[in-house]
C-alpha cells in the first residue's frame, strides 16, 4: 500500500515549481529575439524532454518501481493537456512582448479561478466556500496589477490582456488534463506517476513539434538545431519546473496547486527588477499584496 506524502508537500513542490517556471520565462523571453515567438515556445518543449526522461530514469531506478503503462484515458487526457500548454506557452510569450514581464505574468494568474471551475466540471473536485474565497483575493490581486494605468492607456491594453487571459484559460485545461491524466495512470508511486505522464506529455509535444516543423516550417527547425546551446537551459529549466508541477499535480487538487502558484508574481517582479530593469507601480505592489493575503488563506485551510 502506497505512503501517503506529508499534507505539506504539495506546496513545497509549488513553491519550487513557480521559481523554476520564472527562470524558464525569462530564458525564453531572451531567445524571442533570435527564433522568434513560436521557436522560443518550442525549445522548452524539445529540449525539456531528454530531461524529463533522465528524471524517470533517475527516480524510477532510485525508488525502484518501473513506469506502468498509460492506458487510452491517460493518453488522451495527457495530450489534451500538452497541446493546450504549447499554445498557452505561445500566447504567454506574445502577452510579454506587448507588455512588461511581471504584468504579462499576473494576466495568465487569472488561471485559478478557470483551474477551479474546469476541475468541478472535468474531474468533479469540489471546493469549499474558504476555497474559492482565498482564490477570489488572489484573483482580485492579479485584476488590479493588470488593470490599465489610465484610461489613455486602455485602447492600447486590450490585445495583451486577451492574449493573457486566453492563455490563462489554456493553462487551466492544461492543468486539468495533466492531473486528470496522473490520476487515470494509477501508478504505484505518486513520483513515478507524476514523472511517467511529463515524460510521456513531452514526447507527445516532441513529436507534435518536429512534424510540424519538419514538414511547415524548416528553416526554424534548423534554427532551432543551431540554437542549441542557449537552449538547453530553457529546457532544463522547462523540464524541471514541469517535473515539479506534476509532482504538486499528482497530490492536491489542480485548483489549490495553481492559486498557490501565484507566488510565481513576486518572483517575476524580482527577475522584471533585476534583469529587464522594469519597474514596478505603487498599485502592481498592492495588487501583489493582495496576492499573497489569498494564498496564506488558502495555506491556512
Amino acid at each position: 500500500m502506497p505512503i501517503a506524502p506529508p499534507f505539506w508537500l504539495w506546496a513545497a513542490f509549488t513553491i519550487a515549481a513557480s521559481g523554476a517556471q520564472t527562470a524558464r520565462n525569462a530564458m525564453q523571453r531572451d531567445l524571442v529575439a533570435t527564433l522568434g515567438t513560436r521557436g522560443a515556445t518550442f525549445v522548452r518543449f524539445v529540449y525539456g524532454l531528454p530531461f524529463a526522461l533522465l528524471f524517470l530514469a533517475v527516480l524510477s531506478a532510485a525508488i525502484g518501481v518501473w513506469p506502468p503503462r498509460p492506458g487510452a484515458a491517460s493518453l488522451v487526457w495527457a495530450a489534451t493537456g500538452g497541446v493546450a500548454q504549447i499554445l498557452a506557452t505561445g500566447l504567454l510569450l506574445a502577452t510579454m512582448q506587448a507588455r512588461s514581464f511581471v504584468v504579462a505574468t499576473a494576466y495568465t494568474k487569472t488561471e485559478p479561478v478557470q483551474v477551479a471551475l474546469f476541475g468541478a466540471l472535468a474531474l468533479g473536485e469540489h471546493l469549499g466556500l474558504a476555497s474559492w474565497l482565498a482564490i477570489a483575493v488572489a484573483t482580485a490581486g492579479v485584476t488590479l496589477m493588470s488593470w490599465p494605468k489610465s484610461a489613455e492607456d486602455a485602447p492600447r491594453d486590450w490585445r495583451p490582456a486577451a492574449l493573457g487571459l486566453s492563455s490563462a484559460a489554456l493553462f487551466a485545461i492544461s492543468a486539468i488534463g495533466y492531473r486528470a491524466s496522473i490520476v487515470a495512470l494509477g501508478a504505484p508511486s505518486f513520483v513515478i506517476g507524476a514523472s511517467s505522464v511529463l515524460a510521456m506529455t513531452l514526447a507527445l509535444q516532441t513529436a507534435l513539434i518536429l512534424v510540424y516543423l519538419a514538414t511547415l516550417d524548416r528553416k526554424l527547425l534548423t534554427a532551432l538545431v543551431a540554437a542549441w546551446r542557449p537552449s538547453l537551459g530553457a529546457g532544463f529549466m522547462g523540464a524541471l519546473a514541469s517535473q515539479f508541477w506534476f509532482l504538486a499535480f499528482a497530490i492536491e487538487n489542480a485548483a489549490r496547486v495553481r492559486t498557490l502558484a501565484l507566488v510565481e508574481i513576486p518572483f517575476a517582479q524580482i527577475a522584471s527588477r533585476r534583469v529587464f530593469r522594469q519597474r514596478t507601480s505603487a498599485r502592481e505592489w498592492l495588487g501583489m499584496a493582495l496576492i499573497i493575503v489569498g494564498v496564506a488563506m488558502l495555506l491556512m485551510m
